[in-house]
Protein backbone atom coordinates (compact mmCIF):
# COMPACT_ATOMS: atom_id res chain seq x y z
CA UNK A 1 0.00 0.00 0.00
CA UNK A 2 2.91 2.25 0.98
CA UNK A 3 4.35 1.32 -2.39
CA UNK A 4 1.52 2.08 -4.26
CA UNK A 5 1.33 5.54 -2.54
CA UNK A 6 4.76 6.63 -3.36
CA UNK A 7 4.54 5.52 -6.51
CA UNK A 8 1.55 8.08 -7.47
CA UNK A 9 3.38 10.84 -5.44
CA UNK A 10 6.29 10.39 -8.06
CA UNK A 11 3.86 10.20 -11.20
CA UNK A 12 2.89 13.17 -9.64
CA UNK A 13 5.98 15.13 -9.45
CA UNK A 14 7.36 13.80 -13.00
CA UNK A 15 3.90 15.58 -14.58
CA UNK A 16 4.69 18.71 -12.75
CA UNK A 17 8.44 18.89 -13.75
CA UNK A 18 6.81 18.06 -17.41
CA UNK A 19 4.58 21.06 -17.21
CA UNK A 20 6.90 22.89 -16.28
CA UNK A 21 9.09 22.02 -19.01
CA UNK A 22 6.34 23.12 -21.33
CA UNK A 23 5.81 25.99 -19.48
CA UNK A 24 9.54 27.01 -20.14
CA UNK A 25 9.42 26.03 -23.28
CA UNK A 26 6.47 27.89 -24.43
CA UNK A 27 8.22 30.94 -22.55
CA UNK A 28 11.49 30.99 -24.44
CA UNK A 29 9.39 30.56 -27.96
CA UNK A 30 7.46 33.06 -26.95
CA UNK A 31 10.56 35.24 -26.63
CA UNK A 32 12.32 34.50 -29.81
CA UNK A 33 8.92 35.39 -31.25
CA UNK A 34 9.04 38.60 -29.91
CA UNK A 35 12.70 39.42 -31.03
CA UNK A 36 11.38 38.59 -34.11
CA UNK A 37 8.92 41.46 -33.74
CA UNK A 38 10.10 43.68 -31.71
CA UNK A 39 10.11 47.11 -33.65
CA UNK A 40 11.14 50.13 -31.49
CA UNK A 41 11.44 53.86 -32.30
CA UNK A 42 13.82 56.23 -30.79
CA UNK A 43 13.58 59.50 -31.51
CA UNK A 44 15.17 62.91 -30.40
CA UNK A 45 18.51 64.32 -30.64
CA UNK A 46 20.47 67.53 -31.31
CA UNK A 47 23.45 67.83 -28.66
CA UNK A 48 25.32 64.85 -27.38
CA UNK A 49 23.21 64.70 -24.06
CA UNK A 50 20.81 63.48 -26.32
CA UNK A 51 22.45 61.02 -28.47
CA UNK A 52 23.92 59.52 -26.05
CA UNK A 53 21.49 58.21 -23.80
CA UNK A 54 19.67 57.37 -26.81
CA UNK A 55 22.28 54.80 -28.14
CA UNK A 56 22.82 53.46 -24.70
CA UNK A 57 19.18 52.93 -24.58
CA UNK A 58 19.12 51.17 -27.87
CA UNK A 59 22.33 49.09 -26.97
CA UNK A 60 20.78 47.63 -23.72
CA UNK A 61 17.34 46.86 -25.52
CA UNK A 62 19.53 44.87 -28.16
CA UNK A 63 21.54 43.15 -25.38
CA UNK A 64 18.19 41.69 -24.07
CA UNK A 65 16.79 41.10 -27.44
CA UNK A 66 19.79 40.65 -30.08
CA UNK A 67 16.97 40.24 -33.13
CA UNK A 68 14.97 43.63 -31.96
CA UNK A 69 14.43 46.12 -35.08
CA UNK A 70 15.36 49.69 -33.43
CA UNK A 71 14.89 52.49 -36.15
CA UNK A 72 16.03 56.19 -34.96
CA UNK A 73 14.38 59.48 -36.15
CA UNK A 74 16.16 62.91 -35.87
CA UNK A 75 16.38 66.26 -37.30
CA UNK A 76 18.46 66.86 -40.76
CA UNK A 77 21.30 68.41 -40.60
CA UNK A 78 21.58 67.92 -36.79
CA UNK A 79 24.66 65.71 -35.50
CA UNK A 80 22.35 62.76 -34.62
CA UNK A 81 22.50 61.84 -38.74
CA UNK A 82 26.52 61.27 -38.47
CA UNK A 83 26.54 59.49 -34.40
CA UNK A 84 23.43 57.52 -34.89
CA UNK A 85 24.40 55.14 -38.12
CA UNK A 86 28.18 55.70 -36.89
CA UNK A 87 26.73 53.52 -33.66
CA UNK A 88 25.27 50.77 -36.16
CA UNK A 89 21.90 52.12 -36.37
CA UNK A 90 19.07 53.34 -39.30
CA UNK A 91 18.13 56.72 -38.47
CA UNK A 92 15.36 59.00 -40.65
CA UNK A 93 15.32 62.26 -40.79
CA UNK A 94 13.03 65.14 -40.15
CA UNK A 95 13.14 68.81 -41.60
CA UNK A 96 12.24 70.34 -38.27
CA UNK A 97 13.84 73.21 -36.60
CA UNK A 98 13.16 75.05 -33.55
CA UNK A 99 11.30 78.23 -33.02
CA UNK A 100 13.83 81.48 -34.00
CA UNK A 101 13.07 84.15 -30.98
CA UNK A 102 15.25 86.42 -32.69
CA UNK A 103 13.78 86.83 -36.46
CA UNK A 104 9.92 86.14 -35.96
CA UNK A 105 9.28 86.19 -39.21
CA UNK A 106 11.50 83.12 -40.36
CA UNK A 107 8.75 81.28 -37.88
CA UNK A 108 6.52 80.94 -41.18
CA UNK A 109 9.22 78.98 -42.55
CA UNK A 110 9.69 76.99 -38.96
CA UNK A 111 5.40 76.40 -39.19
CA UNK A 112 5.85 74.66 -42.58
CA UNK A 113 8.88 72.30 -41.46
CA UNK A 114 6.76 71.43 -38.68
CA UNK A 115 3.55 70.38 -40.33
CA UNK A 116 6.14 68.76 -42.99
CA UNK A 117 7.74 66.93 -40.29
CA UNK A 118 4.57 65.59 -38.38
CA UNK A 119 3.33 64.09 -41.98
CA UNK A 120 6.69 62.52 -42.39
CA UNK A 121 6.70 61.37 -39.68
CA UNK A 122 3.49 59.66 -39.39
CA UNK A 123 4.29 57.74 -42.79
CA UNK A 124 7.70 56.57 -41.46
CA UNK A 125 5.59 55.42 -38.39
CA UNK A 126 2.83 53.54 -40.93
CA UNK A 127 5.98 52.08 -42.76
CA UNK A 128 7.86 51.05 -39.85
CA UNK A 129 4.83 49.74 -37.80
CA UNK A 130 6.67 50.07 -34.06
CA UNK A 131 5.09 48.65 -31.16
CA UNK A 132 6.61 51.44 -28.58
CA UNK A 133 8.23 54.80 -29.14
CA UNK A 134 10.76 56.39 -27.12
CA UNK A 135 11.54 60.16 -26.87
CA UNK A 136 14.79 61.55 -25.27
CA UNK A 137 14.00 65.52 -25.88
CA UNK A 138 15.22 67.15 -28.87
CA UNK A 139 13.05 68.86 -31.88
CA UNK A 140 12.59 65.51 -34.06
CA UNK A 141 11.38 63.49 -30.81
CA UNK A 142 8.35 66.22 -30.85
CA UNK A 143 7.26 65.37 -33.90
CA UNK A 144 7.64 61.65 -33.53
CA UNK A 145 5.90 60.96 -30.19
CA UNK A 146 3.40 63.41 -31.18
CA UNK A 147 2.45 61.14 -34.03
CA UNK A 148 3.21 57.77 -32.09
CA UNK A 149 0.52 58.78 -29.53
CA UNK A 150 -1.87 59.96 -31.69
CA UNK A 151 -1.69 56.48 -33.51
CA UNK A 152 -2.10 54.82 -30.17
CA UNK A 153 1.50 53.66 -29.46
CA UNK A 154 2.45 53.43 -26.28
CA UNK A 155 5.29 56.27 -25.48
CA UNK A 156 7.98 56.89 -23.16
CA UNK A 157 10.33 59.97 -22.50
CA UNK A 158 13.47 60.52 -21.01
CA UNK A 159 14.35 63.22 -19.76
CA UNK A 160 17.91 64.05 -18.69
CA UNK A 161 18.11 67.62 -17.11
CA UNK A 162 16.78 68.90 -13.52
CA UNK A 163 15.03 70.89 -15.56
CA UNK A 164 12.59 69.41 -18.42
CA UNK A 165 12.95 70.76 -21.78
CA UNK A 166 10.49 72.23 -23.74
CA UNK A 167 9.77 68.81 -25.99
CA UNK A 168 9.52 66.38 -22.86
CA UNK A 169 6.99 69.11 -20.99
CA UNK A 170 4.32 69.44 -24.22
CA UNK A 171 4.85 65.49 -24.50
CA UNK A 172 4.23 64.51 -20.59
CA UNK A 173 0.23 64.24 -20.99
CA UNK A 174 0.62 61.74 -24.18
CA UNK A 175 2.97 59.21 -22.91
CA UNK A 176 2.84 56.36 -20.42
CA UNK A 177 6.12 56.80 -18.69
CA UNK A 178 8.84 59.13 -17.78
CA UNK A 179 11.78 58.31 -17.01
CA UNK A 180 14.06 60.73 -15.09
CA UNK A 181 17.73 61.59 -13.12
CA UNK A 182 16.60 64.26 -10.48
CA UNK A 183 14.19 64.68 -7.50
CA UNK A 184 11.86 66.87 -7.70
CA UNK A 185 10.36 66.30 -11.55
CA UNK A 186 6.89 66.46 -10.66
CA UNK A 187 6.70 70.28 -11.11
CA UNK A 188 6.90 69.53 -14.79
CA UNK A 189 5.27 66.16 -14.88
CA UNK A 190 2.32 63.96 -13.55
CA UNK A 191 3.98 62.41 -10.72
CA UNK A 192 1.98 58.59 -11.46
CA UNK A 193 3.93 58.17 -14.74
CA UNK A 194 7.81 59.34 -12.98
CA UNK A 195 9.88 56.67 -12.78
CA UNK A 196 13.59 57.27 -11.43
CA UNK A 197 15.95 55.86 -13.44
CA UNK A 198 19.19 58.09 -14.16
CA UNK A 199 21.26 58.57 -17.38
CA UNK A 200 22.67 56.06 -19.37
CA UNK A 201 27.03 56.81 -18.40
CA UNK A 202 29.59 55.58 -21.28
CA UNK A 203 30.91 52.06 -19.53
CA UNK A 204 34.29 52.74 -20.53
CA UNK A 205 33.99 55.48 -17.75
CA UNK A 206 33.43 53.13 -15.18
CA UNK A 207 35.67 50.04 -15.88
CA UNK A 208 38.94 51.57 -16.27
CA UNK A 209 41.31 49.00 -15.34
CA UNK A 210 43.75 51.25 -14.87
CA UNK A 211 45.03 52.00 -11.07
CA UNK A 212 45.35 56.11 -10.19
CA UNK A 213 48.53 55.99 -10.88
CA UNK A 214 48.95 54.01 -14.23
CA UNK A 215 45.91 56.16 -15.09
CA UNK A 216 48.16 59.21 -15.15
CA UNK A 217 51.20 57.81 -16.64
CA UNK A 218 49.07 56.31 -19.87
CA UNK A 219 48.55 60.37 -19.79
CA UNK A 220 52.33 61.45 -19.86
CA UNK A 221 52.03 62.50 -16.33
CA UNK A 222 53.91 62.37 -13.03
CA UNK A 223 52.02 59.13 -11.09
CA UNK A 224 52.55 60.88 -7.68
CA UNK A 225 52.09 64.07 -7.78
CA UNK A 226 47.65 65.30 -7.10
CA UNK A 227 46.17 66.58 -10.62
CA UNK A 228 43.25 68.47 -12.13
CA UNK A 229 41.30 67.74 -15.22
CA UNK A 230 39.51 70.34 -17.14
CA UNK A 231 36.89 69.42 -19.67
CA UNK A 232 34.35 71.76 -21.64
CA UNK A 233 33.34 69.02 -24.00
CA UNK A 234 34.62 67.48 -27.28
CA UNK A 235 34.18 71.36 -29.07
CA UNK A 236 35.74 73.19 -25.70
CA UNK A 237 34.33 75.80 -23.16
CA UNK A 238 35.95 79.32 -24.22
CA UNK A 239 35.26 80.65 -20.45
CA UNK A 240 36.92 77.39 -18.64
CA UNK A 241 40.22 77.58 -21.52
CA UNK A 242 40.40 81.51 -20.57
CA UNK A 243 40.87 80.74 -16.74
CA UNK A 244 43.92 78.62 -17.79
CA UNK A 245 45.09 81.06 -20.75
CA UNK A 246 44.36 84.02 -18.00
CA UNK A 247 46.77 82.31 -15.21
CA UNK A 248 49.69 80.42 -16.38
CA UNK A 249 51.72 81.79 -13.72
CA UNK A 250 49.56 80.03 -10.83
CA UNK A 251 49.74 77.02 -13.31
CA UNK A 252 53.77 77.58 -12.90
CA UNK A 253 54.04 78.46 -9.22
CA UNK A 254 52.13 74.97 -8.20
CA UNK A 255 52.98 71.35 -7.00
CA UNK A 256 49.69 70.42 -9.07
CA UNK A 257 49.58 68.82 -12.54
CA UNK A 258 46.96 69.68 -15.11
CA UNK A 259 44.85 67.68 -18.04
CA UNK A 260 43.38 70.55 -19.96
CA UNK A 261 41.10 69.90 -22.67
CA UNK A 262 40.76 72.85 -25.09
CA UNK A 263 37.96 71.36 -27.44
CA UNK A 264 38.96 70.85 -31.12
CA UNK A 265 37.51 73.94 -32.13
CA UNK A 266 39.68 76.37 -30.06
CA UNK A 267 42.72 74.02 -29.90
CA UNK A 268 44.88 75.43 -32.58
CA UNK A 269 44.43 78.82 -31.01
CA UNK A 270 45.58 77.69 -27.79
CA UNK A 271 48.63 76.24 -28.91
CA UNK A 272 49.50 79.20 -31.05
CA UNK A 273 49.17 81.08 -27.36
CA UNK A 274 51.44 78.28 -25.97
CA UNK A 275 54.18 78.34 -27.60
CA UNK A 276 56.95 79.48 -25.90
CA UNK A 277 55.19 79.08 -22.83
CA UNK A 278 55.06 75.37 -22.31
CA UNK A 279 54.88 74.17 -18.51
CA UNK A 280 56.08 70.48 -17.81
CA UNK A 281 53.02 70.13 -15.47
CA UNK A 282 50.20 71.68 -17.89
CA UNK A 283 49.32 68.62 -20.55
CA UNK A 284 47.26 70.21 -22.84
CA UNK A 285 44.98 68.15 -25.12
CA UNK A 286 42.15 68.60 -28.05
CA UNK A 287 40.36 66.13 -27.39
CA UNK A 288 40.27 62.63 -24.91
CA UNK A 289 40.08 59.24 -26.42
CA UNK A 290 40.01 57.40 -22.86
CA UNK A 291 37.53 59.57 -20.46
CA UNK A 292 37.63 56.37 -18.05
CA UNK A 293 41.72 57.19 -17.61
CA UNK A 294 41.26 60.76 -17.43
CA UNK A 295 38.76 60.62 -14.64
CA UNK A 296 40.84 57.82 -12.62
CA UNK A 297 43.97 60.11 -13.33
CA UNK A 298 42.24 63.22 -11.50
CA UNK A 299 42.00 64.24 -8.28
CA UNK A 300 39.52 66.84 -9.09
CA UNK A 301 37.29 68.03 -12.03
CA UNK A 302 36.35 71.38 -13.61
CA UNK A 303 33.77 71.00 -16.31
CA UNK A 304 30.28 72.16 -17.81
CA UNK A 305 27.10 70.64 -16.20
CA UNK A 306 25.67 68.52 -18.35
CA UNK A 307 23.33 66.09 -18.14
CA UNK A 308 25.71 63.22 -19.02
CA UNK A 309 28.68 64.51 -17.09
CA UNK A 310 27.12 65.29 -13.89
CA UNK A 311 25.99 61.05 -14.16
CA UNK A 312 29.60 60.27 -14.47
CA UNK A 313 30.50 62.04 -11.60
CA UNK A 314 27.70 60.69 -9.06
CA UNK A 315 28.62 56.80 -10.01
CA UNK A 316 32.49 57.38 -10.15
CA UNK A 317 32.40 59.76 -7.01
CA UNK A 318 34.57 62.20 -8.39
CA UNK A 319 34.91 65.96 -6.51
CA UNK A 320 33.51 68.21 -9.33
CA UNK A 321 33.63 72.12 -9.58
CA UNK A 322 30.68 72.44 -11.94
CA UNK A 323 30.32 75.93 -14.52
CA UNK A 324 27.53 75.65 -16.40
CA UNK A 325 27.43 77.06 -19.75
CA UNK A 326 24.87 79.71 -20.05
CA UNK A 327 24.17 79.42 -23.81
CA UNK A 328 21.39 76.53 -22.77
CA UNK A 329 17.96 76.17 -23.25
CA UNK A 330 16.34 77.64 -20.44
CA UNK A 331 19.27 78.01 -18.25
CA UNK A 332 19.39 74.29 -17.59
CA UNK A 333 22.82 73.37 -16.07
CA UNK A 334 22.56 76.35 -13.89
CA UNK A 335 19.80 73.91 -12.38
CA UNK A 336 21.51 70.90 -12.90
CA UNK A 337 24.45 72.70 -10.77
CA UNK A 338 22.57 73.69 -7.82
CA UNK A 339 20.85 69.83 -7.63
CA UNK A 340 24.45 69.01 -6.66
CA UNK A 341 25.00 71.97 -4.90
CA UNK A 342 22.27 71.82 -2.82
CA UNK A 343 23.32 68.44 -1.59
CA UNK A 344 27.45 69.69 -1.05
CA UNK A 345 27.76 67.46 -3.71
CA UNK A 346 29.80 69.73 -5.56
CA UNK A 347 30.75 73.41 -6.02
CA UNK A 348 29.52 76.14 -8.39
CA UNK A 349 31.34 78.76 -9.87
CA UNK A 350 29.04 81.33 -12.08
CA UNK A 351 30.27 81.67 -15.85
CA UNK A 352 31.10 85.45 -16.49
CA UNK A 353 33.08 85.07 -12.80
CA UNK A 354 35.20 81.43 -13.94
CA UNK A 355 37.75 83.68 -15.45
CA UNK A 356 39.20 85.39 -12.72
CA UNK A 357 38.24 82.86 -9.60
CA UNK A 358 37.81 79.67 -10.84
CA UNK A 359 41.83 78.08 -10.54
CA UNK A 360 42.47 79.85 -7.68
CA UNK A 361 39.45 77.68 -6.22
CA UNK A 362 40.57 75.19 -7.55
CA UNK A 363 44.22 75.30 -6.20
CA UNK A 364 42.40 76.22 -2.96
CA UNK A 365 40.09 72.88 -3.17
CA UNK A 366 42.60 70.06 -3.93
CA UNK A 367 44.85 70.96 -1.27
CA UNK A 368 42.05 69.95 1.16
CA UNK A 369 41.72 66.28 1.25
CA UNK A 370 38.80 66.72 3.60
CA UNK A 371 36.96 68.60 0.96
CA UNK A 372 37.81 66.50 -1.64
CA UNK A 373 36.58 62.99 0.08
CA UNK A 374 33.21 64.97 1.28
CA UNK A 375 32.15 66.33 -2.01
CA UNK A 376 33.29 62.64 -3.48
CA UNK A 377 30.99 60.87 -0.79
CA UNK A 378 28.30 63.38 -1.20
CA UNK A 379 28.16 63.19 -4.93
CA UNK A 380 28.18 59.43 -5.68
CA UNK A 381 25.01 59.33 -2.76
CA UNK A 382 23.20 60.44 -5.97
CA UNK A 383 24.55 57.68 -8.62
CA UNK A 384 21.95 55.63 -10.02
CA UNK A 385 23.05 52.52 -11.55
CA UNK A 386 22.34 50.52 -14.81
CA UNK A 387 20.27 53.47 -15.75
CA UNK A 388 20.28 51.71 -19.44
CA UNK A 389 19.09 48.64 -18.67
CA UNK A 390 15.97 49.82 -16.09
CA UNK A 391 15.03 51.95 -18.71
CA UNK A 392 15.31 49.48 -21.59
CA UNK A 393 12.78 47.59 -18.86
CA UNK A 394 10.55 49.67 -18.85
CA UNK A 395 10.31 50.09 -22.52
CA UNK A 396 10.05 46.26 -22.89
CA UNK A 397 7.08 46.12 -20.28
CA UNK A 398 5.27 48.91 -22.51
CA UNK A 399 5.59 45.68 -25.28
CA UNK A 400 4.15 43.15 -23.44
CA UNK A 401 0.79 45.11 -21.84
Amino acid sequence: MESLHRQRILKKELKLEEDEKIDYLCRLVNEIEMDKDLRIIISGGGTGGHIFPAVSIANAIKAKHPDAKILFVGALGRMEMQRVPAAGYEIKGLPIKGFDRAHKLKNFEVLYKLWKSLRMARQIIKDFKPQVAVGVGGYASGATLYSCAKMGIPCLIQEQNSYAGVTNKLLAKRVEKICVAYEGMQRFFPADKIIMTGNPVRQNVLNTPLSVEEARESLGLKSDKKTILLVGGSLGARTINRSIMEHLDLVKNTDVQFIWQTGKYYHQQIMDFMKGKELPNLKVMDFISDMGAAYKAADLVISRAGASSISEFQLIGKPVILVPSPNVAEDHQTKNAMALVDKHAAIYVKDSEAPETLLKLALETISDDQKLASLSENVKKMGLQNSADVIADEILKLIKK
